[in-house]
């Protein structure tokens, strides 16, 4: 059984997150298409509907802006899979646009030489195992085996979410994370809301990023990195947290949305919303990679498969700020 071990230093794969420093985060599925963030799996898989995925173009943006890896939705709390599998009735094998979208984001960061990283939401409101943990948690290990068995490449990331729907002695995150790094042993893989108290769904605010303190309570073990979505470390953010007596080394990544602070999806409303300002793109930047963390930064493609220029245009105005703009040379 594959675990992370106790150590006051980052491993060999820590260190490469550690120096991949910078993002973008691309939340896309079936939500796109309904105007929510959140669904409970009830939505018609008809109504996932793309005219194009430009795939190419949100993985070049990446790349132009600075980044050294993207990190994609997979699967959503709705239960909707972006890759081809048989597993589930609610993917885009069975979509009007069954586009594995997952495979053409890998081929995209071969091209343009980004990382490929990947979300998957624990918590599943569409299949029908879900409340026999046991059957579900061999359910989620078979999306991991295809996802990270080689068919798209080598993975750097694995950003596991919605943990908070049951106690964390219910997911076998040791199987999960022993299946991960036998996989792939380079790739890093967390639960969100990493920090806190074991038996409990609840995360009190003494354990947000902002207020921790070296020595707290990993409650996903063994995870190689803290997470807690849409918080902010500080300057002087420790690094040493605990579980069953030993101490381990977790740097943090971070998460921004280019609007609003939270839309992580593509709506009706997107474009009426506030961007954030490049300044503070770039003031989030170093707060986090100064202090040997990550950041990624959410751009939403609309209906059309395709980022908003204006969100764009603002990430590129942050790498300039910055000194990382890169240019595509042919």
């Amino acid at each position: 059984m594959i675990t992370l071990k106790p150590s006051n230093t980052p491993n060999e794969w820590q260190k490469a997150q550690m120096e991949r420093k910078y993002g973008m985060f691309i939340h896309f599925g079936i939500n796109t298409f309904n105007n929510t963030e959140w669904s409970d799996g009830t939505l018609k898989i008809e109504s996932y509907a793309p005219t194009g995925i430009d795939a190419d173009g949100w993985v070049k943006n990446a790349y132009e802006a600075g980044m050294k890896y993207v990190i994609l939705i997979t699967k959503h709390h709705d239960g909707f899979c972006l890759f081809d599998t048989d597993t589930t009735d609610y993917s885009v094998r069975y979509s009007p646009n069954k586009t594995d979208v997952v495979l053409e984001v890998a081929k995209a960061c071969k091209k343009y030489g980004v990382k490929l990283g990947l979300y998957y939401s624990l918590w599943d409101r569409h299949e029908k195992c879900y409340s026999d943990d046991e059957k579900y948690v061999d359910y989620m290990c078979e999306h991991i085996k295809t996802l990270l068995g080689g068919k798209y490449g080598e993975i750097c990331e694995l950003w596991l979410d919605g943990a908070w729907d049951k106690t964390e002695d219910r997911w076998n995150i040791p199987k999960i994370y022993d299946l991960v790094h036998t996989l792939m042993p380079m790739c890093s893989v967390a639960v969100n809301v990493t920090i806190g108290e074991e038996g409990t769904t609840e995360t009190k605010p003494e354990y947000f990023p902002e207020n921790y303190e070296e020595g707290m309570p990993i409650r996903y073990f063994p995870s190689d990195f803290r997470l807690l979505d849409p918080h902010f470390t500080r300057a002087d953010d420790p690094k040493i947290y605990s579980h069953g007596g030993k101490s381990y080394y977790l740097p943090f990544e971070a998460t921004l949305c280019i609007r609003n602070m939270s839309n992580w999806f593509w709506d009706d409303g997107y474009l009426a919303d506030r961007l954030l300002e490049a300044d503070f793109i770039a003031e989030k930047y170093r707060l986090l990679t100064e202090n040997g963390n990550a950041i990624v930064v959410n751009i939403a493609p609309n209906k059309d498969g395709k980022q908003e220029q204006a969100d764009i245009d603002r990430l590129l105005e942050a790498s300039r700020i910055l000194g990382i703009e890169r240019k595509i040379t042919d």
